[in-house]
């Protein structure tokens, strides 16, 4: 699984260190301009409220001797203030008394509403400030003078202060990177460091690498000489372990060399046991035979009913012997692996299972499913479904009409798994690890003819084939055979 780039710790940071500096600058910058835009504001309204003073001051007379004339030059003044655009003075009865414009098309200020118990009141925006202050003599009303300014040093004042402070701001940050850059290195270094050695041992096992101990921290020397340590008794573990497991592979050698000897003796004994078995068996056969045509007229139905039990014993050990045989041969034979057609193997199987005189008469339903290619040797095979089958048809015997059916499904790991299902006698399931034993039987040769030997055949050839066979029952309930096979590759 490819790995994932990720950022370096160096890189990670002086990103961090650049972050938290440029936060703290901006924060203070921000923070700087808002005071620095407020008390401006505030000082500015002040001075507005200063010229709204003087001029109600000096327009008392003029509006109480009804001088409109007087009040327009006291007016006139503000245009020393170059950012007072217009202003006018009302009667105590609201209407206009006097008025200034600095231009011509000047609509002149609006009247602001004074809140009862104040002299004045204010309105400021993004574009404008504007006052209206009562004028008062005696203590009496006489009128009012409303003040319109712009408010465009506010303007310059907000820009040139965010050019200054984005020049700040962008020296600082190119600074904080640097040194950031430079600090980090000390604590970065060990642990890229010990980074690549940690990858080195990972991807080579090597666990003779060391670390070298760097930076000035305290918590870094410890990290790497914990590290080195852990790779010391890794290494010593490591050793320990390869010597256990060269041992250990020896004498699995060993044993096995034995075990393989051991079992060619035994074959070798159970061949050639079975093989001198069959001349005295002949013997036994062939004078039983002599006996009969000889003395067979003159012996009574007993006798005779002896010669018989003598020839059927002789018949069933003989068919012991080829079966012995045949479980010997099994385990010598190479396997000739290929794709196989199990559908092929089982209609092979069936017919010739069906072809026997015995069930020539017997009512059986066939039902066989869709079966897959797998990988193994086909004679083998064959023999498996031939044993499995005769089985099927041997016990189903007492039904009729007797029901076998042949199917597989797929397991987890992706093996095929094919199974025989009848409808016969079926077993007791306490008894199920008797079951592929050689000369093991759960039923007695009077019910069911039969050597013991054909299961053990079929376990042993699906273990050469990395499978596995067991079986599934109940008494008079059928019995189901199920073996795992894995799948033919279709590439061969």
């Amino acid at each position: 699984m490819p790995r994932t780039h990720r950022p370096s710790i160096a890189t990670k940071l002086t990103a961090m260190n650049t972050i938290i500096s440029g936060t703290a600058l901006l924060l203070a910058s921000l923070a700087f301009g808002l005071y620095d835009r407020t008390t401006y504001r505030d000082n500015a309204l002040r001075r507005l409220s200063v010229q709204a003073q003087i001029v109600a001051s000096n327009s008392v007379s003029a509006l109480a001797f009804d001088d409109p004339h007087a009040a327009e030059t006291t007016l006139s003044a503000l245009s020393a203030a170059p950012n007072v655009e217009s202003a006018e003075i009302d009667a105590a009865d609201g209407r206009p008394f006097a008025k200034y414009r600095r231009g011509p098309d000047d609509p002149g200020p609006a009247r602001i509403a004074i809140p009862e118990g104040q002299a004045e009141a204010v309105r400021l925006d993004d574009q404008q400030m504007a006052l209206t202050r009562q004028i008062v003599f005696q203590g009496k009303p006489t009128g009012s003078v409303s003040i319109r300014a712009d408010v465009r040093d506010l303007i310059i004042r907000r820009n040139r202060y965010m050019e200054i402070i984005g020049t700040v701001l962008s020296a600082s940050l190119v600074l904080a990177w640097l040194l950031s850059w430079l600090a980090q290195r000390s604590i970065s270094r060990p642990l890229a460091s010990l980074a690549a050695i940690a990858r080195r041992v990972s991807s080579e096992k090597d666990y003779g690498a060391r670390a070298e101990l760097a930076g000035n921290t305290e918590e870094i020397v410890v990290l790497v000489d914990a590290f080195n340590d852990m790779l010391s008794q890794i290494q010593s573990r490591d050793q320990s372990l390869r010597t256990a497991q060269e041992a250990l592979e020896e004498r699995v050698r060993q044993r096995t060399a034995e075990l393989d000897a051991v079992n060619k003796e035994l074959e070798a004994f159970s061949y050639s046991v079975s093989h001198d078995l069959r001349a005295p068996l002949r013997h036994v056969t062939g004078f039983a035979g002599l006996l009969e045509a000889h003395a067979g007229a003159q012996l009574d139905d007993q006798g005779r009913r002896h010669l018989r039990t003598i020839g059927e014993a002789a018949k069933r050990m003989g068919q012991l012997i080829d079966d012995l045989l045949s479980f010997s041969r099994m385990g010598r034979g190479q396997l000739s692996r290929r794709n196989v057609s199990m559908a092929a193997i089982v209609e092979e199987a069936r017919q010739e299972v069906m072809s026997a005189a015995e069930v020539a008469d017997r009512s059986i339903e066939w039902q066989i499913g869709e079966l897959p290619e797998v990988e193994g040797d086909p004679a083998m095979l064959r023999l498996v479904l031939i044993n499995l089958l005769s089985n099927a048809v041997k016990y189903t015997a007492p039904r009729s009409p007797a029901r076998i059916e042949v199917g597989s499904t797929l397991d987890a790991s992706g093996d095929r798994v094919f199974f025989v299902k009848d409808n016969g006698v079926g077993f007791d399931m306490q008894y199920v690890h008797k079951l592929f034993g050689v000369f093991q039987r759960l039923h007695t040769s009077e019910e069911f003819e039969g050597t013991g030997i054909g299961l053990a055949n079929v376990r042993r050839i699906l273990h050469r084939h990395g499978g596995s066979v067991w079986a599934e029952s109940a008494v008079d309930q059928g019995a189901t055979f199920r073996f795992s096979l894995r799948i033919a590759n279709p590439s061969v």
